[in-house]
């Protein structure tokens, strides 16, 4: 079974599955890889019921996430459910739900349980954890990437349909790298921490993990929204950069670093040889800045914000703590304000460089790690292993970036690779819509499932509106003008979903087509276009009655505005559903 969010709701629909019976068969499955690790507690039947209760008399046309599965890293709250943040010595039992948990269940999903982690989300490895390593999706004796790892691998494995993670320093983008997922780490305080066992209170970020950029699109927008009971909630203006004509910034070949894995150095040079046959431009940026800013995080007073989350466990129950863990968070409680303020003015200056290069370019490209660990070498050696894991990610949240960690192919011994597209604060939406252009033109395989992408509508970015044109607005048709003289752009050609008629209207010329929902229809060849939202309004304007702009489904499942005509204007018109589409149409018309 395919789990994304139009799988499940599509299956919903047709009456072939319910919410309980999806649950009750996502659990054998979950048995199955009970030795990778991946939970630390699961919702019975009687923790479920009030939450499958509420679903009945609903559908996914009144719930936007009706009936989908998700996961609960084990620092975030689920009133009822320890929360352990992977530490036996934390006694916390809520009364409360965290916020963004209680968004998503009041959306109409499912939480299914409490995923390991890194203790007290202090890592990059999943090897931290009383409850045993998580084993990565792809191979055991890999590590999975924390701290989100059990978040990470039930994604990969189909046991949930999304994951909620934290991202700190990278890990809501590391994990999804190693289990070959998307990792999105939105803007600092876009989504909610209230609820959340703090690790970096000043820089923590909820994160989500996810198979499909759709999914991520539609979960991200249940989690957005400013909350009065987080004190570093914050709203913000979307932004968006021209993905036609990309500007991709990557480390100088210099300041690249794989720590000996040549398999990892070829796949980020041929992913930079993607991206310049997809029409960007890669500029090589100073990435010092980026360097030093994430070396502050652990070398820095940050560190002592992880001593003020752990220090009452660390005094009353100091066994309870891995020693790994004492010794990076041990020394916290002794740093001094003056070295604070040091940092602070430091990382003022860098943030200042880094928006500088981001003037030069729209997006920044790294490797989301530079190298793929076994757990023996962590073992080996684990404050080291880390840092270097570190490298491409512990900056972000210094810096008030957004990120989104995507998968960019397998190396030869056919293990997943992944980047990071990061840019500044807020946005958020572009980055990943740039996910989903990447992913959309490969045969990329999701996950750990096979789940793929290819040819999926690429996603609307802030300030443009994506619309659907079926006759004479297609490329070369007599109106097309009226779109590209708006400055509108191509996206993509595909089609509807089943169960549209097309008409051709009288009159003309130019001679008009109309498309119509019916059930007993079939699938109609569009095109998509992205319109500038300043020019939208214009355009709806010349549209001649009987027709006018509705929501189109496509065949994989997204909706677009698009032409559409109701039952009453086609009266006197020809139903052509037959031709599949308006070209077919008047090349059978002209030759007649």
């Amino acid at each position: 079974m395919k789990m994304s969010v139009t799988e499940l709701h599509h299956l919903y629909r047709q009456g072939t599955l319910t919410p309980r019976s999806l649950v009750a068969q996502l659990r054998p499955r979950i048995d199955a890889h009970a030795d990778l690790n991946v939970w630390i507690t699961l919702l019975d039947n009687r923790e479920l019921k009030p939450i499958l209760d509420r679903l009945d008399g609903h559908s996914p046309d009144t719930l936007p996430l009706f009936g989908i599965p998700f996961a609960v890293k084990d620092n975030i709250d689920l009133a009822g459910v320890p929360t352990t943040a992977a530490c036996k010595g934390l006694d916390r039992l809520p009364t409360e739900t965290a916020t963004i948990v209680n968004r998503l269940v009041e959306a109409g999903a499912i939480p299914i349980g409490k995923t390991n982690m890194d203790q007290f989300a202090t890592g990059l490895v999943g090897t931290r954890s009383p409850f045993g390593t998580t084993r990565n999706a792809f191979d055991p004796a890999l590590i999975s990437g924390g701290s989100s790892s059990g978040s990470a691998v039930a994604v990969a494995l189909g046991e949930v349909t999304f994951a909620l993670g934290t991202d700190t320093a990278g890990s809501g983008r590391v994990p999804a790298a190693f289990n070959n997922i998307i990792g999105i780490k939105p803007t600092r305080g876009r989504w909610s921490c209230h609820g959340i066992v703090p690790a970096c209170r000043t820089l923590d970020c909820p994160s989500l993990f996810v198979i499909d950029p759709l999914d991520g699109a539609r979960i991200s927008a249940v989690l957005d929204g400013a909350d009065p009971l987080d004190p570093y909630s914050r709203d913000g203006q979307c932004k968006a950069f021209n993905t036609d004509q990309l500007r991709i910034g990557v480390p100088q070949s210099a300041q690249l670093k794989f720590f000996g894995s040549g398999e990892y150095e070829a796949a980020f040079q041929q992913t930079l040889n993607h991206w310049r046959e997809l029409g960007a431009s890669i500029i090589e940026i100073d990435y010092a800045p980026f360097v030093e800013a994430a070396a502050l995080l652990y070398e820095g007073p940050w560190v002592t914000e992880r001593w003020l989350a752990a220090e009452q466990t660390l005094e009353q129950r100091p066994e309870t703590v891995l020693p790994v863990i004492a010794e990076i968070i041990g020394g916290g409680g002794a740093r001094k304000a003056a070295e604070y303020f040091r940092a602070e003015y430091r990382l003022a200056a860098l943030r200042a460089q880094a928006a500088e290069l981001f003037e030069q370019i729209d997006v920044l490209l790294t490797p989301t790690a530079g190298r793929h660990f076994r757990i023996s070498e962590v073992a080996q050696d684990p404050i080291v292993r880390n840092s270097e894991l570190g490298y491409y990610t512990n900056f972000m949240n210094l810096l008030d970036l957004a990120a989104v960690s995507v998968p960019a192919g397998f190396t030869g011994q056919s293990l997943p690779f992944g980047i990071t597209l990061s840019a500044p604060a807020f946005f958020d939406e572009s980055l990943l819509a740039l996910a989903q252009r990447w992913l959309a033109g490969r045969d990329q395989p999701m996950g750990a499932c096979g789940h793929r992408l290819r040819d999926r509508t690429p996603l609307a970015v802030p300030g443009r509106i994506q619309v659907a044109v079926c006759g004479a607005h297609l490329s070369g048709m007599p109106l097309n003008h009226q779109l590209t003289s708006r400055d509108a752009w191509l996206v993509k050609a595909t089609r509807s979903a089943i169960g549209y008629r097309l008409y051709a209207l009288p009159g003309g010329p130019p001679f008009r087509p109309a498309m119509v929902r019916d059930v007993t229809g079939g699938a109609i060849e569009v095109e998509v276009w992205s319109v500038p939202e300043d020019r939208f309004g214009s355009f709806v304007a010349g549209i001649p009655s009987p027709l006018g702009i509705g929501r189109i489904e496509l065949e994989d499942g997204s909706m677009v505005s698009g032409f559409i005509c109701e039952q009453g204007g086609i009266q006197d018109a020809e139903d052509i559903t037959e031709f599949g589409g308006w070209r077919e149409y008047m090349r059978a018309r002209q030759s007649a």
